[in-house]
């Protein structure tokens, strides 16, 4: 079995295709010019630690280009169409015009038995279901089938929450079945704590040179709890918590932390509101802020310093700067913000500092696997068929739906 990538960004997805074919390179990767940062640290790694010779292509530049024929295309397609975080009406966002050119391209000129990618969740809901027909008409017209598959990372067994939808081309006229992969999540701390940060090694530095500690409001709960980091974080009384949720807990603990009285939140406020350094006097303004519009109805961006327990939220936005470690007084390093995403020991953030973000557009190279997993199966017929054009599958619930093609044997008895 062959394979090669298009728009693999930083890579993960496309590391995980190659070791679940025993270090198996591809046969070339396929990108456009507005892609190459970010592709450039998995081009990196190809070149640099893999010794791959082959032919990394821009089709906006080589228009005549004859990819190679191969059996497997993976992509990270962009999403910002789908995101959780766009305002714009999926229908009309040019993102998603990535995802249609790609499909045209790969289907259209490589014919793969399978081509698949990674998208944002809303592609498996309802602002998604324009892209999903118009994907599966693509689909139709090279003689396809389309699956959209649901799932979570953490469900799968990896350390962060993480809900993603992988979408699948097959070549055929059904739909394989995939299997459901439900497993216990390792804990983020116990993955953190396995990192080795190596002295001189550029991934080893911390980009955020702050002590978490120093923060006024951290500082704080550890003089009141008399702990010191390492076990202020193990003994945090719930998952995937920060200040912010600290104080929601502090005063409601009956409650599970849950209850709307802030008098965890007034207590930090009058405490921040004594002392006289700058840093207390903006988390006094915030925090009154802050009380001031929840009591009021509205919502609030919490960001804030973020623990390590149990599992964490999709590692985006703040989490790169203001993770900390488990049990060392300070933020992570570029190898262990990798080590969240799975990536090797040996991969390297090209331009750490401008690129950080990278890493987080991105799969966590185990999830990608378990898709990979499926991949394969379907290549070697190992899975049961649907006699359908189109399947839509929820790993975190076990249920799927699909519109059947034909009348199914049980039902013309019945």
């Amino acid at each position: 079995m062959n394979y090669s990538s298009i728009i693999p960004l930083i890579g993960g997805e496309s590391i995980a295709v190659m070791n679940k074919l025993n270090g198996q390179l591809p046969e070339e990767v396929l990108s456009y010019t507005g892609f190459a940062d970010n592709d450039s640290h998995y081009i990196n790694y190809l070149r640099e630690k893999k010794n791959w010779k082959g032919e990394y292509v821009f089709l906006d530049e080589k228009t005549n280009h004859k990819p190679k024929k191969v059996d497997v295309v993976n992509t990270v397609c962009p999403c910002a169409g789908l995101s959780s975080l766009s305002q714009h009406n999926v229908r009309n966002e040019g993102h998603n015009d990535w995802m249609y050119e790609s499909s045209h391209y790969v289907l259209g000129k490589i014919q793969p038995k399978v081509f698949w990618g990674e998208n944002a969740p809303r592609l498996a809901m309802e602002p998604g279901k324009e892209v999903v027909e118009k994907l599966r008409e693509i689909g139709k017209q090279y003689g396809y089938t389309f699956s959209v598959y649901k799932t979570k990372s953490l469900v799968q067994g990896y350390s962060q929450i993480r809900d993603r939808t992988f979408y699948f081309f097959w070549k055929g006229d059904k739909v394989p079945l995939l299997d459901y992969i439900h497993r216990p999540h390792q804990k983020i701390e116990d993955l953190l704590k396995s990192v080795k940060n190596v002295k001189g090694d550029p991934m080893s530095e911390v980009p955020n040179q702050k002590k978490p500690s120093d923060d006024p409001v951290y500082k704080y709960f550890l003089e009141k709890t008399g702990m010191t980091h390492a076990e202020f974080v193990e003994a945090l009384p719930q998952p995937n918590m920060n200040l912010y949720d600290y104080m929601d807990y502090i005063g409601n603990e009956t409650k599970g932390g849950s209850g709307k009285t802030y008098s965890g939140w007034y207590e930090v406020l009058e405490h921040v509101s004594k002392n006289e350094d700058e840093l207390s006097g903006r988390w006094a303004k915030s925090l009154q802020r802050m009380i001031d519009k929840q009591k009021a109805g509205g919502s609030v961006m919490r960001k804030s310093t973020q623990f390590p327990k149990d599992f964490i939220g999709a590692f985006v936005g703040h989490y790169p700067s203001m993770l900390t470690h488990p049990t060392e007084d300070r933020f992570l390093s570029y190898r262990e913000m990798l080590s969240i995403m799975y990536l090797p020991e040996d991969f390297e953030l090209l331009n750490p500092k401008k690129f950080t973000n990278h890493i987080c557009q991105n799969v966590p190279v185990k999830t990608a696997e378990d898709m990979m997993e499926q991949v394969i199966k379907f290549c070697e017929n190992r899975l049961d068929l649907i006699d359908t054009d189109y399947i839509l599958q929820d790993n975190k619930r076990k249920v799927h739906e699909y519109a059947q093609n034909s009348l199914q044997l049980d039902q013309f008895m019945i």
